[in-house]
Order: C-alpha cells, then sequence, then structure tokens
C-alpha cells in the first residue's frame, strides 16, 4: 500500500510540473501581448523653484578644485552629493535644460516632461495634445510623430463632448459630424484609442483634502459636504476646512452673508440645466450609433470613462455612468469592441462593487479599452469615501492586474491620482484634485502599479 501510494504521488508531482507554466525570463517586461503602463506629459512635473536649480560647479564638479561651492540650500545638497565617494559627475548642460524647462506642468514639447517619464520606464502615452475641435489628421499624426521622437507612443487622448450632444439641444447634428471627423483623422494618423466623458454634471463641489499618513495628502468625497453660496447662489472659493470636512470657524466668520448648502442639494447650474436618466441615455444613444460605426472603419477604439465622483444625482441631473448595470447597458447599445469603457477599478469600489469581478466581465468581452487604476477607503458606497496610496485601500490591486491579464487586454493602464507628499509641496502648489500630488507621487504609484503587473504576469 505504502508503495502504491508513493508512485501515485510521484505520478502527481509530474503531472503538475508538466501543467505548470514555463517561469518568465526576468526582468519581466511589457510586451505587445501585456498590459502597458502609461502617463500624461502632465506627470512629468514642472520646472524646480530656484532654491532647488542645480549649481554650476565648473568641469571639476562638486567641492573639487576649479570650483568653489555656490551659497544656498541647493549648492549645499550639490556639495554634500557624492562627499567621501570620489566626487560626481561634471554638470552637463542638458541637466540644467531640463531641471529648468519652460512653466507648466510638464507642459507639451517639454523635454523634462518626456525625460521624467522615460525615467521611469513608462513608454506609452495618454491625452496627447492634438490641436483644436475638430481634430485634424496632421495635428494628431504630428503629437504621435513629436512622442516617437522622445522614444514613445501616443496611445490616447481625450475629445469633449459638445453641450448640443450631451443635453440633446439644436445642432448636434452638426457637431457630430465634427466628432466623426474627428474620429476619421485620429484613425488615419494611427491614434488608437480615443477617450471620453458623458456627464450631465461632475460633482466636483464634493471633494476636499484629507489628512493621510505622515501628514501626506488625501483625496475625500462626502455627498453631505457643505459648501458656502453667496447671494448670486455661487460657491464661494477657497473654502478652508479641517480634517474632516467640516468648514472652519474661521470661514463661517469671514462669510457671514453666505448660505450653508449640502453637495447633495446645489440645484443646476443654469448652463446646464437638469436631466433625467432616460434623457440621458437617449442623448449617448444618438452619440454612439453615429460614432461607433465611424470608430469601427476609421480603427479606434472608444473609451467612455465612469461618472466620477458616482454620486445618484449630480446637480439635478442623473449619472447614466454611475453604477456598473450602467456600464453594462452601455456597451449593449452598440456591439462592438469600438464601443467600450475606461475601466476605473477606484470608481468600481466607491460604487460598491467588486473590481476584480467587474474586471473579469468587461475584459473577457473585450470592452475595456484603457484603464485607470487607483485605490479608495469606502465609508458609503456612492457617497463617502477617500482617495488614498495605492497599496493603501480596499481594492484588491493585484487581483485586478491578474483579471486583466488573464483576459489578454493588451492596452494601457494609468495609474492615476497620486497622493500629495512632501517631496512635491516643497516644489510648489500641485494643481488639481484636493489633497493630490505631483511627480513624487506619480512616481511612487508607477512603481507599485509596475510590481503588480509583473506579479501578474508571472502568476497567470
Amino acid at each position: 500500500m505504502l508503495q502504491g501510494a508513493g508512485a501515485a504521488a510521484v505520478a502527481q508531482s509530474v503531472e503538475f510540473a508538466n501543467a505548470a507554466p514555463a517561469a518568465r525570463q526576468w526582468p519581466i517586461e511589457e510586451g505587445p501581448e501585456t498590459p502597458k503602463i502609461c502617463l500624461g506629459l502632465g506627470d512629468g512635473g514642472g520646472p524646480l523653484p530656484a532654491s532647488l536649480q542645480p549649481q554650476n560647479q565648473g568641469q571639476a564638479g562638486s567641492g573639487a578644485a576649479g570650483g568653489a561651492p555656490a551659497a544656498g540650500a541647493g549648492a549645499a545638497r550639490t556639495a554634500n552629493r557624492g562627499s567621501g565617494f570620489g566626487g560626481t559627475l561634471a554638470p552637463r548642460p542638458e541637466t540644467a535644460q531640463i531641471a529648468a524647462a519652460p512653466a507648466g506642468r510638464g507642459a507639451a514639447g517639454s523635454p523634462a516632461a518626456y525625460q521624467r517619464i522615460s525615467q521611469l520606464g513608462v513608454t506609452h502615452l495618454i491625452g496627447v495634445s492634438v490641436g483644436g475641435f475638430p481634430w485634424r489628421e496632421e495635428n494628431v499624426r504630428g503629437a504621435i510623430q513629436t512622442a516617437r521622437d522622445h522614444g514613445m507612443v501616443a496611445y490616447n487622448t481625450m475629445i469633449g463632448i459638445p453641450s448640443t450632444i450631451l443635453y440633446g439641444r439644436d445642432g448636434r447634428d452638426k457637431d457630430m459630424e465634427l466628432i466623426i471627423a474627428s474620429i476619421q483623422a485620429a484613425g488615419k494618423a494611427g491614434l488608437p484609442v480615443i477617450e471620453y466623458n458623458f456627464y450631465a454634471h461632475r460633482v466636483v463641489e464634493g471633494y476636499y483634502e484629507q489628512v493621510g499618513r505622515a501628514n501626506s495628502g488625501y483625496t475625500g468625497f462626502d455627498y453631505d459636504l457643505e459648501v458656502l453660496v453667496d447671494e448670486n447662489g455661487v460657491i464661494v472659493p477657497g473654502l478652508l476646512r479641517d480634517e474632516s470636512g467640516q468648514l472652519t470657524p474661521e470661514t463661517l466668520q469671514a462669510n457671514p452673508n453666505a448660505r450653508r448648502i449640502k453637495v447633495r442639494d446645489l440645484p443646476p447650474l443654469e448652463s446646464e440645466g437638469a436631466h433625467s436618466l432616460d434623457e440621458m441615455w437617449n442623448n449617448i444613444t444618438f452619440f454612439l450609433k453615429a460614432a461607433v460605426p465611424a470608430a469601427e472603419k476609421a480603427g479606434v477604439r472608444l473609451a467612455l470613462h465612469p461618472n466620477d465622483p458616482p454620486a445618484p444625482i449630480s446637480r439635478g441631473s442623473g449619472q447614466i455612468m454611475g453604477s456598473v448595470a450602467g456600464w453594462k447597458h452601455l456597451i449593449g447599445i452598440v456591439d462592438s469592441p469600438a464601443n467600450g469603457i475606461t475601466f476605473d477599478c477606484g470608481v468600481t469600489r466607491e460604487m460598491g462593487e467588486d473590481p476584480v469581478e467587474v474586471a473579469n466581465y468587461f475584459a473577457s468581452r473585450k470592452r475595456i479599452n484603457h484603464v485607470h487604476y487607483r485605490n479608495v477607503s469606502v465609508v458609503k458606497p456612492y457617497e463617502k469615501y477617500t482617495e488614498l496610496f495605492i497599496d493603501a485601500g480596499v481594492v484588491d490591486m493585484l487581483g485586478v492586474m491578474k483579471a486583466l491579464v488573464k483576459n489578454k487586454y493588451a492596452g494601457t493602464i494609468y495609474p492615476e491620482h497620486p497622493r500629495a507628499l512632501d517631496y512635491d509641496r516643497d516644489r510648489g502648489r500641485i494643481p488639481g484634485y484636493p489633497g493630490g500630488g505631483g511627480y513624487g507621487g506619480v512616481t511612487y504609484s508607477v512603481a507599485y502599479a509596475r510590481a503588480m503587473l509583473q506579479a501578474a504576469l508571472e502568476a497567470v
């Protein structure tokens, strides 16, 4: 009996060994059949403040004969760098050029943006600038060539949907022709993906900054957040809050005539109006039935980003992409791989859904045309949550990546919404989301996303 059991065990181990996939050779790298980490040029960071500019220490390098240290904090860092370790490389003109890049957070054409992104091993760009509207083939082709000249791939950019189409107003037929012309231009130039939004209103009024680990910046959303509205019904800018999002006494005292109102109760804006779910579904059906056939013919895939925040009603309007049921309905309006979504695992969890299950559903149907990869912690689905570090929330980030790899998703993955680190704050104001970060935070998120990608490629 023992001899027979031993033989069976050996047979099972041999069978397992034969069935196990061959280990990948390290480093595991991105390729044509794998997902690709991507960034936008804005993620490359802006110019350094004058106090942090590299100091020209002469031909001999920092602290060496022929190069006296300059005064200031930047000089002190330069002088200390490499002391006792053989010194540093002599300053290079291109280094100074990168550090002193033109103003703007990674402005298009800035060598700093391309170089900083390339240093992270990222080769794919989203949000490339293609000029005005409608898009012209030569402009799209130029953006693609500019990226190529910097060793990168222009993969995706966002197109704005005219209000006539969003709200079903007069003139939408003419504006739809411009959308189709833009899709055709993208296809002729070779841009693979066009991303878009279809918000009646995006309720960003509910965002506020929270204090994260070690005083880093997190982004909170609260449907019941209070704002102050002046006598004209306009939200008072620059409101100061405490760590829980409550308006500070100083803010209230400074605005004695303003009215307090919760974000969920904000009225529609005159320029937008209020629109029911049925209205918005009718409007996007009009869009899809014209745009998707044009995209199929042009060889372009469309990616609709979900409503984020996914609050049920946004200034009086329904949100068609504010539920997974809505996402599923969308891809059924016109059944085509060109009619896809931007899968956002953070938004999925904000709605109380399982991001791994949802990723499997859409990826297995080849309806994910772009991915946003970030983490959240949820207090109440749809209404109250926090965007935090990519490693710190409740989303199974490895599980999401495995689902994408298993279903042979080979598009782009954007580790978006970096957290605010002191390193970035020291370099000046960070634009964008309250509690959002800059290049330092981007670097952290990219590194984590790549580790998850490598682990998924090894395991699946």
